[in-house]
This record gives structure tokens, sequence and C-alpha cells, in this order.
């Protein structure tokens, strides 16, 4: 769906509750992206969304039990600030939430929706998102009850080094606590027809700069991925010498960053060339970074 109640000034993909060109794909859309993710030899997929009112728990229940039984994907899925919108709704505990969808068939979490993990800037970006706090609590729960859960941060919102060095200190505390987290990613803003005007450096130096910031300080996450959706193909392979050892996953669809510019798509054999012309052996991988067989023909 891309109703939603957030209205994050860098995002160009939310549409308010009542606009004529909100939706919430059918389970009939659904299944045909489903299908021609599995018929690619597809493993998983990436679920996210909007924060929409009309979407009580039950509706994700129904929906991850209904994936489950007609699909062999697992289900990567419902950023923090999704689980947090729900337990709001619900009036649920942020556990009781993920126990729930757990159990529904939610395999692990993505990491979207932290930005810069400072409440200063965040506050500024998106006042009605939540807290440094709550997205950590969302992970924290999470991986006390057995789900692994990656993470991400956006720069280039005119944060200082304090900002960016506070977001790698709260991931690599929690990781130290958990050990929950399987991966890293980081990009710069992509701004273009966003409400927030870029005023900061996003370009292919400052990224490979941050990614290997990234890679020094948090020496507890075992993998950083690079992104190659926002930087393009090329950039990303300079990252693989900067600390990344994963390439990401083919994109069949995309909506966010491409609303605001970026439209870089690869396929599966598109990033083995790449991984290749690198000076790396492409190995598929799954969310829990458990080696799998070569893809099929």
């Amino acid at each position: 769906t891309n109703v939603c109640v957030t209205r994050c000034k860098f995002c160009n993909f939310y549409r308010p509750p009542g606009r004529p060109d909100g939706y919430t794909h059918s389970k009939e859309v659904l299944a045909k992206r489903l299908q021609e993710t599995v018929d690619l030899g597809g493993v998983q997929i990436l679920l996210q969304g909007g924060l929409n009112p009309d979407l009580p728990l039950a509706y994700y229940e129904d929906l991850f039990r209904w994936m489950k039984a007609n699909f062999p994907l697992a289900i990567h899925g419902l950023s923090p600030e999704e689980i947090r919108y729900i337990a709001e709704l619900e009036n649920m505990s942020l556990r009781g939430v993920i126990e729930r969808l757990a159990a529904a068939g939610l395999d692990s979490i993505p990491g979207g929706g932290a930005e810069i993990l400072d409440d200063e800037i965040r506050e500024r970006i998106s006042p009605l998102k939540c807290s440094t706090e709550t997205w950590l609590e969302v992970m924290r729960q999470g991986h006390a009850l057995g789900l692994r859960t990656t993470a991400t941060m956006v720069f280039g919102f005119g944060e200082t080094a304090q900002h960016i060095f506070n977001h790698l200190e709260h991931l690599r505390a929690l990781q130290d606590e958990t050990a929950g987290f399987t991966a890293f990613i980081c990009w710069p803003f992509q701004a273009e027809g966003t409400r927030l005007k870029l005023k900061d450096d996003t370009t292919a130096m400052r990224y490979l700069r941050v990614f290997a910031l990234s890679r020094l300080y948090l020496d507890n996450f075992p993998n950083l991925q690079v992104s190659w959706p926002t930087m393009g193909p090329d950039v990303g392979q300079v990252a693989l010498r900067f600390g990344g050892n994963d390439f990401g996953s083919a994109m069949i669809e995309e909506n966010v960053v491409s609303q605001a510019g970026a439209v870089f798509k690869l396929s599966g054999d598109d990033i083995e060339r790449y991984v290749r012309e690198a000076g790396f052996i492409p190995r598929r991988r799954n969310m829990r970074y458990e080696l799998l067989a070569a893809r099929r023909a």
C-alpha cells in the first residue's frame, strides 16, 4: 500500500488517506508478482509499505498465511515503523505484534525507516515517525523472538559527523547486546521531487567514505551490503573494495527510491557479472546469509 499517515518530507511514494491515487494491492495483483519471483528462482520477498490506518494486524496475519500457503518464499517484511504503527492501532505491545506476525509467517524484519538514528534529525525530516529508541526496541524484541533483521542508514539530510556517529553507535551497541543483525546497508538521500530539498553532499565519494567508516565502526556486523539501487552498479563494484561483501538482491520492482530519481535495476545474472568483474566470486545467500545452491537457469 502507498497510503500513509506519516508524511515524511523525503518521501515521494506515500499518499495521504482518502487520496484517489492511493492503493492497497489485492491478492490477485500480489500473486502475479510473487509468482514472478518464484519463476525467476527467488527465495524471498521484501514486503514494505505505508502506514495505512485501514490495515489492522489481522490483515497482515491473513496476508502472510496466504503467502506461505501458496508460495515458497521467505517473508522479509514490515519495517520497525510499520510494526510500531500496527501496535499503536491495536493497542498492543511491540513484542505481542511481532509474536503474532511471526506465527503467521514473518521470517525476518528489514531495517527500513532508520534514516538517521538521532532524534534531532528525525524530528526535522519525519516528525511523525517513531523515535530512535522505538526503532531500536522493535529490533530488540524481534531478535529476542529469534527473528534476524537488517539495519540501514540514510544520510545527506544535513546531519553532522556526530549524528552519524550516534547512529552507528546505537547499532553497534544493540548488536553487542543481541547479535541479531545480519547486515548493514547505507545510502545517500535521493531528493528528486521530494519536499525536502537537497542541501548536503550525496556524491559517490561521500557514499564510499561513509560506507568505509561503517565497515570499520560496525566491527560486530558480519555483512555490509552495497547500495547499487541508489548509487549504480559501477559504484557498487567499488564499494566491494571499501568494505562491502554483499551486492544485494535482484530487483524486479521497487517503488520508493525510484520515485526520487534512483532508477537502477539488475537481474541475478547482472549481479553475478558485476561481482565477477570486481574480482570476487558470487554466491547466493538467504537473509540469514546461509549459502544456497546456484540459481536455476
